[in-house]
């Protein structure tokens, strides 16, 4: 075969030139799509951030390239401060904190139970993870409602009511995210632990380790790799989480809950300032991207 080659070198050429180009023509749709409804939108909104773009006035019918003046503006805003600090608060104790560490628990301790016990388990965290999250919102709110559930159950054991979306509002968003997102976090660490092996545990436990010391220095940094993936796709669900906060609090009272997809959502759809909607838009994104860079370094050194 490799005499065969050799003796028809441009053939083989042609060849894989014709194979290359078929494949090029049968991805050509998928790269169309990806033109239109990605790199399009994406260039689109880069542009936008920089302009006056708006929906009505005189900026929407002559929008004009404004440079970095939305972004001055935004630094100067104070409800944009406010907003950052609610976002970071949000997206650490929300996902990197709640949702990871809610999902290990319970996926170590399912961790090697029998089957129906998982079953059932399971079953009723993913049952929190699969609703629209308009409808977590509306069982939190009937839940913390003056006249919920909370309020029903501390008043069973003596106390006064409390209301709760106005004197812990982002207690409440939080405690209600976590709830709705722990369950992917919960089959990210279920599948991570399945991995360990257990020979491993078997000769530490041998050696005399205790439960702890394995936890500690067997387990989780063998599932490091699974933790840290899923801390960057967890903190990037939860930076664009919107309609939770906005169905049960609707970034209120004040601006207690108003995170940057709420405050974006204000300026870009109720003020009707597109152009400065977008550039918060490209500050979202900036966090994103710097959390990720952050836990893929992260990441790295562990691997």
């Amino acid at each position: 075969m490799e005499a065969i080659n050799s003796r028809f070198p441009k053939a083989k050429r042609k060849g894989n030139g014709s194979e290359q180009w078929r494949a090029a023509l049968f991805l050509s749709p998928s790269w169309l799509l990806l033109l239109l409804f990605f790199f399009v939108p994406a260039v689109l909104t880069f542009y936008f951030a920089f302009t006056n773009m708006a929906l009505t006035g005189a900026a929407a019918a002559n929008t004009q390239f404004v440079g970095f003046q939305n972004f001055t503006n935004m630094f100067q805003d104070a409800t944009f401060r406010t907003s950052v600090g609610n976002t970071i608060v949000f997206l650490i104790f929300s996902a990197v904190v709640g949702q990871q560490v809610m999902g290990f628990l319970i996926a170590f301790l399912m961790n090697g139970r029998n089957r129906v016990f998982r079953s059932v388990v399971g079953s009723i965290v993913i049952s929190g993870w699969v609703a629209p999250e308009v409808v977590c919102a509306f069982v939190w709110f009937a839940f913390l409602n003056d006249t919920g559930t909370a309020n029903a159950f501390i008043q069973g054991i003596g106390f006064e009511p409390i209301a709760w979306l106005y004197t812990f509002p982002m207690v409440s968003v939080i405690v209600a995210n976590v709830w709705h997102g722990t369950a992917f976090s919960m089959m990210v660490f279920q599948a991570a632990l399945g991995d360990v092996p257990k020979e491993v545990e078997e000769a530490a436990m041998i050696d005399g380790a205790s439960a702890w010391q394995r936890l500690i220095r067997i387990t989780i940094p063998m599932i490091s790799g699974s933790v840290v993936t899923n801390m960057v796709l967890v903190t990037l669900q939860t930076l664009g989480s919107f309609t939770l906060i906005y169905a049960l609090t609707g970034g209120g009272p004040g601006n207690a809950t108003e995170t940057l997809p709420i405050y974006m959502y204000h300026q870009a759809f109720v003020n009707y300032q597109l152009g400065y909607g977008t550039a918060i838009s490209l500050v979202l994104l900036l966090i994103g991207i710097v959390a990720s860079l952050l836990y893929m370094k992260l990441l790295k050194v562990k691997l």
